[in-house]
């Protein structure tokens, strides 16, 4: 098989894993407090990646600790507040919603860093928020779930933006593994007060360990990988199957029924997100926490734990 064609598969593989996570997620949550699921997750992840690479202790000082620090801090929030809305709503919409971080991650670098925005992007917006409409409103009310989603992305989105700004120059493994470690210590913080509780049965012990392992580690080393087999664009729209699998296996597990305006609010996000990562001819792309000129597309791709 060729190098290409094995990266293109190994990053379905990975959409597909992220996509599963949040299925075998939505009822572990359910029996353990979300804090000590994450907490215990993001433990276990960061300590593999201490195993394989004992040296990276090293890296913990300086810059390195710094962005990784407020970066963790950052993306350990999206994901309590991501948990939060599985736990108040559907895997297949708490998907979709997280997703929109790829059309909020150049808007957000517009009003922060001033970075441009091109047409594509102005239709990513409008198509992904008729989406969420669709996906979110019922009757005059959104749902407080849907709300956590919504602000997951936003957070997610910020991560990177600040990925792209500041950890330019900084080894991707030990950036990836402080920010998991403040990850952990954010997610502890929440579980500690009340006793942590740790996973009650087999099943959520395997939710854990999935999560940890697959949907965090392999992910991370199979997209670093991936990455430097083809161009950044192509990676970016492959990773969107994400949502799509999400959808998908909730719905073979019976886990949730889709009515059709979350299955069609949910087409108008993915073509959203296509449409935000489809190359534009002529111009380059920047790889968020890569060096770049000012007036490149952000591409949100430095590997960080799902």
């Amino acid at each position: 098989m060729k190098t290409s064609r094995l990266a293109l598969w190994s990053l379905v593989s990975v959409a597909a894993m992220w996509g599963v996570a949040f299925v075998v997620m939505k009822p572990a949550i359910e029996q353990q407090p979300f804090f000590d699921f994450l907490a215990i997750r993001f433990t276990i992840a960061a300590a593999i990646m201490l195993l394989i690479k004992p040296k990276v202790v090293l890296a913990l000082k300086g810059k390195m600790l710094a962005v990784g620090a407020v970066l963790g801090v950052l993306l350990g929030l999206a994901y309590i507040t991501q948990t939060i809305a599985l736990e108040m709503t559907t895997a297949a919409i708490t998907g979709f919603l997280t997703g929109t971080y790829v059309v909020l991650t150049p808007v957000l670098g517009w009003l922060i860093f001033r970075r441009k925005v091109g047409v594509k992007v102005a239709i990513g917006a409008i198509l992904a928020l008729i989406g969420l409409g669709l996906i979110s409103i019922t009757g005059v009310s959104i749902e407080v779930g849907q709300i956590w989603g919504i602000v997951c992305a936003v957070l997610y989105a910020l991560h990177i933006v600040g990925l792209g700004r500041f950890s330019s120059g900084l080894d991707s493994y030990a950036l990836t593994f402080v920010q998991l470690l403040f990850v952990a210590v954010v997610c502890w913080i929440g579980a500690l007060p009340d006793g942590y509780q740790g996973p009650p049965t087999v099943d959520v012990w395997l939710a854990v360990l999935f999560t940890a392992i697959f949907a965090t580690v392999i992910g991370f080393f199979v997209q670093t990988w991936a990455q430097a087999q083809m161009e950044p664009a192509r990676v970016a729209i492959i990773l969107t199957l994400e949502v799509i699998f999400t959808a998908v296996v909730s719905v073979a597990v019976g886990q949730e029924t889709l009515a059709l305006k979350t299955i069609i609010g949910g087409a108008f996000m993915v073509c959203a997100m296509v449409i935000v990562e489809w190359p534009t001819k002529g111009k380059k792309e920047h790889i968020a926490g890569t060096p770049g000129e000012e007036d490149e597309d952000i591409v949100p791709l430095e590997p960080l734990a799902h």
